[in-house]
């Protein structure tokens, strides 16, 4: 029985891979929390605090040496594909995440993150920091220099991106929560090893990212989606208990009778 509620779930999943091409917001980003209002503005160049980051962009440079890590964080930096961005947390959250596999769950990041990923760009346009590559005139491992030159350092935009990924699927499945934040940690220490960000720039995208975390739980939209990811994973998993199961199994099947509800109606206008 189990097993025939796990294909019809990878079914809908397949229906509804190409469903949704443009992702939505929960919450539009007029409405999200300004944070040029809310942080403070990055470190001058001549200050206590900026001697730190060039400490740590030092440390960036030694972590270089180590070959795992720099190619975790060449890895890390992957923008446009989310299909490998989610890969990067796969053993931390004990489940592969995937636009057929776990459909829930992605429409839950995907809408997360375009909710949350334009918060970076009010801050860097009014702030127009630096990055270190271009302070020091550094070479990237990963390879972003053209596209990352001339655009501003603080926050960052893949730190506010990877925190907030963390924090989602420590919500989705919080006995993974350690597992899930060390990674999360790591992907955004990554920005510092390639030398794309400052460490204070990090920092602040991680408060950035929590900021945004927040506003997503006024959403009912999101609220309800977040259920239907817990039930997903726990599903998954094999953890999920008689209610969860029925739940979910429900939702599937109201999923694949609305898919083919609108499909016959297609059918029926092209006549």
């Amino acid at each position: 029985m189990k097993q025939l509620f796990l294909m019809a779930a990878a079914m809908v999943a397949g229906m509804q891979m190409h469903a949704q091409e443009n992702v939505t917001p929960y919450i539009e980003l007029q409405q999200m929390p300004r944070l040029v209002k809310i942080m403070p503005a990055p470190p001058a160049f001549d200050s206590p605090e900026f001697a730190n980051d060039v400490v740590r962009f030092g440390w960036g440079k030694q972590q270089r040496q180590n070959p795992e890590r720099v190619a975790l964080a060449i890895a890390d930096a992957e923008w446009d594909n989310h299909a490998k961005l989610f890969l990067q947390w796969k053993d931390a959250f004990g489940l592969e995440i995937s636009e057929t596999g776990t459909p829930e769950i992605w429409k839950l990041m995907e809408k997360g993150l375009a909710t949350t990923d334009p918060m970076r760009k009010e801050p860097k346009s009014y702030y127009q920091r630096q990055r270190p590559f271009e302070r020091f005139d550094d070479a990237m491992p990963s390879h972003e220099e053209a596209d990352l030159r001339g655009e501003g350092s603080y926050p960052s935009g893949h730190s506010l991106r990877g925190w907030t990924i963390s924090l989602l699927l420590a919500q989705i499945a919080p006995a993974r929560a350690e597992e899930i934040f060390s990674r999360g940690w790591d992907y955004c220490n990554s920005r510092v090893i390639v030398g794309a960000h400052w460490q204070s720039d990090v920092d602040a995208s991680r408060t950035a990212a929590s900021i945004g975390f927040c506003a997503l739980q006024g959403s009912r939209d999101f609220r309800e989606q977040m259920q239907l990811a817990q039930w997903e994973y726990s599903v998954k998993t094999g953890k999920a208990d008689a209610d969860a199961e029925k739940q979910y199994a429900k939702h599937v099947k109201r999923t694949k009778d609305a898919l083919a509800k609108a499909a016959k109606r297609a059918r029926q206008k092209s006549r």
